[in-house]
């Protein structure tokens, strides 16, 4: 059973105090007491004296005593009566009960002086200031909210009948929520000028637990499976999280419809809940509930029948009937059966189509003919497609995800898909997309299809907030944007300058340069980075690169991108200090400075249901980067990314993720042979050797010395697992090969070409009420390895632990702790890990 929102408890708590009876109506008017008998409840010491009239009369003129705030106007315009009238007893009774009725007024007298009508009138006091201490189930905001619907607020009449009947409903409102302990106080303090303090003060105390549930009656089944679904529960060691030992008369309700339903499911028509019984301990700490049930006999389908216009051909209609002759009946196959159909001429534009099944019972044979009969209603007709909430997003970037067009059928299938394609966008809050279906005024056969958002956080601006383990305080001034003017258009410039990096980087893309979805987008970046600050072999480099960036639709889900660009990376080596592989790689392409003309083809698949927080779907993408021919070294990289979402439950959504990577050259190896000099002879080169094809090529004089080769994915294009992105609970990078460099017994992190990194993590979406912050629980395992050959299970690492993303307000933050169930001892822990930035 669905929660009831909060906003709509409260409304449901006030209801009765909002359609109270005024005290007016509380009150016996006596015509007599009207013209000059106090009523004994009259405050009789503040009313202006009037002579009592013997008779009827014409009124001349009319005064009003007594007022305070309110102006004489406001009480002649709810003043039956006018000069010139003349009035008597009933006339008077009349008038008294229509100033009641304004809610004004705590008394109201009517006296006669000659012929002057004299109103006299106590006013009933203004709240001057309204708090709620002690609630948390009700939040403070949506109380007050709903106590102002009713008039209870700042600045409005008091009305103390109407705070004790809200005082009421919501004892019981907490009551039907468990709450049997729970205290409201209500305090008004008087002050000057006719005003007043109104104090609620809330002690909701604990939600009464469900020790036993008891079903009497149930002989096929077993109570276990009964109440597998319930929302309400015996306390078990998950009540903590589950909340659902809590006891609440809408959870009872919602429990008996289930059990109502399963049993229908199942072919008894006949059962029924006989009684239900709610028995609460003494300290009202402890409930125990009791159901007595009437299973009755198994019921089976004796026919199927069509009827009513089913438009589509009637065969078609037919196929999507689930319930067939012979059968056990089930209710869920009958409801299966009517929401097939509704969808179906939904689709094609009958949006108020609907399908009664008439179930004809036969209790002597125990069997059940149904009857489905089709209402089609009138075909109807998009007339506007309407957004509401996007306050920096334009209509144009979100008309363009529509599939649900003006002027076109109603489609449910292309409004649903619409949804998606906006939650998408990462423009809005997760699950904040919500879509409404008004009929236009005046036409049964036109619609207007409302969207309703609410916008988050789409760029970020950072500068001097981030902080890794890795990197340590990160000083930069970073500004992005996913949504750069609400245009859909996404910019980013960057200024960064870490412990191990700077960099300065632009990139743009516009997501529909053209109106049939082609993106088209620029990156330009500069970058100084020392590898010995980053947990890997210890080198440096300078690069930069420009890029042109292509995205094609292909279908609603797949895209094809393509990366075009041209990159120059320097490399310095330190021999010593850097991996002697590493310094070899270099020499053997006697190439410190690397130009590549490099480009990327990609297909990606995304059906998730969210951009920021996922509860189902699946995003596929397969990537393949290589250098062209002409570039000092040719090589290709092959990705695999795959992320699947499962709802497990409203509770739970479980994703499954791997991420796999291969690399190497492609072309003729770099060969380089060193041959050594003869001592006296001038080097050939600054090292003090000359290159030749081979050994046997080694000049007069010289003798062979080594040769290097060059081959397979260049070292500064490995893959790295290891870190709060990877392999969570080991140090960022330091997974796979290792290697030290001569004279040191210290082992650097290489990297390798192989990867294979992949996660089972469960989500608990509901555990906050923030839809900001979520936890999961993980199991990681993956590494890196030098090559294919070098690929082995046993090596596979494995960490497991628990998470918090959150996206605050002062940027997203991850926090991670995990415990390595397999490592290695050279491996490099790390169980807490975490980063924050900056955002707007």
């Amino acid at each position: 059973m669905t929660r009831t929102p909060t906003r709509r408890l409260l409304v449901l708590a006030l209801a009765t105090a909002a359609t109270a009876p005024a005290a007016w109506a509380q009150q016996t008017v006596d015509p007599q007491a009207a013209f000059g008998i106090t009523p004994s409840s009259a405050p009789t010491a503040d009313l202006a004296p009037a002579a009592r009239p013997d008779a009827a009369f014409t009124v001349s003129d009319i005064r009003v005593d007594g007022l305070q705030r309110i102006g004489a106007g406001t009480v002649f315009t709810y003043l039956p009566i006018e000069r010139g009238d003349s009035i008597d007893a009933s006339r008077v009774a009349q008038a008294i009960r229509a100033l009641y009725k304004t809610g004004f007024f705590e008394d109201v007298r009517m006296g006669r002086q000659g012929d002057i009508l004299v109103v006299t009138v106590v006013e009933r006091p203004a709240i001057n200031k309204l708090t709620v201490t002690g609630n948390k189930d009700i939040k403070s905001e949506e109380l007050l909210k709903g106590l102002s619907d009713i008039g209870l607020s700042e600045g409005q009449t008091f009305d103390r009948l109407s705070l004790d009947r809200v005082t009421q409903e919501l004892t019981k409102q907490y009551n039907n929520r468990g709450k049997y302990n729970v205290e409201i106080a209500p305090t008004v303090t008087k002050l000057d000028r006719n005003r007043v303090d109104v104090a609620l003060a809330i002690k909701e105390g604990k939600a009464a637990k469900i020790r036993h549930i008891n079903l009497i009656g149930n002989e096929t089944f077993e109570q276990e499976d009964l109440t597998d679904s319930w929302e309400s529960a015996e306390s078990n060691w998950l009540s903590w999280y589950r909340r659902d030992d809590q006891y609440s008369r809408e959870k009872l309700s919602g429990d008996m419809e289930k059990l109502n339903n399963y049993y229908l499911d199942r072919g008894y028509v006949d059962f029924s809940v006989d009684s239900t019984q709610v028995a609460i301990s003494p300290d009202k700490r402890d409930m125990f509930l009791t159901m007595g049930l009437t299973e009755g006999e198994i019921y089976k389908v004796s026919s199927v029948e069509l009827t009513g216009d089913t438009v589509l051909p009637k065969e078609s209609i037919e196929r999507m009937v689930m319930v067939k002759e012979g059968q056990t009946f089930s209710r869920a196959l009958l409801e299966l059966t009517s929401n097939a159909i509704v969808a179906t001429l939904g689709n094609i534009g009958y949006a108020f189509a609907q399908v009664n099944p008439i179930p004809e019972i036969d209790r002597e044979k125990r069997t059940v003919a149904i009857k489905l009969q089709v209402v089609p209603g009138p075909r109807v007709n998009v007339r506007r497609v309407v957004f509401k909430g996007n306050t920096r997003t334009s209509d144009e970037v979100m008309r363009r995800e529509m599939r649900q067009f003006e002027g076109a059928w109603y489609s449910q299938v292309a409004i649903d898909r619409s949804k998606v394609r906006l939650q998408r966008l990462g423009f809005f809050e997760p699950g904040s997309v919500d879509v409404q279906t008004e009929p236009v005024a005046g036409t049964a056969d036109q619609v207007d299809v409302v969207f309703n958002v609410k916008e988050t956080t789409s760029g970020s601006f950072v500068f001097g907030l981030g902080y890794s383990q890795l990197s340590g305080v990160t000083t930069s001034i970073q500004l992005s944007q996913n949504n750069f003017l609400g245009s859909g258009n996404r910019v980013s410039v960057e200024a960064q300058r870490n412990v191990y990096l700077q960099r300065y980087s632009f990139s743009f893309l516009n997501p529909y340069f053209t109106d049939g979805g082609l993106s088209l987008g620029y990156n330009l970046w500069w970058r100084e980075f020392d590898n010995s600050e980053f947990n890997t072999a210890q080198y440096s480099s300078t690069s930069a690169a420009a890029q042109m960036v292509l995205g094609i639709p292909i279908t609603e889900s797949d895209t094809v991108s393509a990366v075009v660009g041209l990159d120059r990376n320097q490399i310095n080596t330190y021999r010593g200090s850097t991996p002697d592989s590493i310094v070899d790689y270099i020499d053997a392409l006697d190439a410190r400075t690397f130009h590549s003309w490099r480009s990327e083809l990609a297909w990606a698949r995304d059906t998730r249901n969210d951009y920021l927080q996922p509860t189902r779907g699946t995003l596929q993408r397969v990537s393949l980067e290589t250098t062209l021919p002409g570039s000092t070294v040719q090589f290709y990289k092959l990705n695999y990314e795959f992320s699947k979402y499962w709802p497990i439950s409203r509770a739970l959504v479980l994703n499954t993720r791997i991420d796999l990577g291969y690399g190497d050259s492609y072309g003729a190896d770099a060969v380089r042979v060193f041959c050594q000099t003869n001592p006296g002879q001038p080097p050939t080169s600054p090292s003090g050797a000359q290159m030749a094809a081979a050994p046997a090529d080694c000049a007069p004089g010289s003798t062979y010395d080594k040769t290097l080769v060059a081959t397979g994915l260049p070292f500064f294009e490995n893959f790295y697992a290891g870190g709060a992105r990877s392999v969570r609970g080991f140090r960022d990078n330091t997974l796979g090969p290792r290697e030290s460099a001569s004279g040191s017994t210290y082992l650097q992190p290489l990297g390798g070409a192989v990867k294979t990194v992949g996660s089972l993590e469960m989500f608990f979406p509901t555990l906050f009420d923030s839809p900001a912050a979520r936890i999961s629980a993980f199991v990681d395992f993956g590494n890196v390895f030098k090559d294919v050959d070098s690929v082995e299970a046993s090596e596979m690492r494995v960490s497991s632990g628990i998470a918090l993303m959150w996206r605050a307000p002062v940027g997203p933050i991850s926090i991670s702790y995990a415990f390595p169930l397999r490592k290695g001892d050279d491996d490099e822990l790390e169980r807490l890990q975490f980063t924050f930035g900056g955002a707007f």
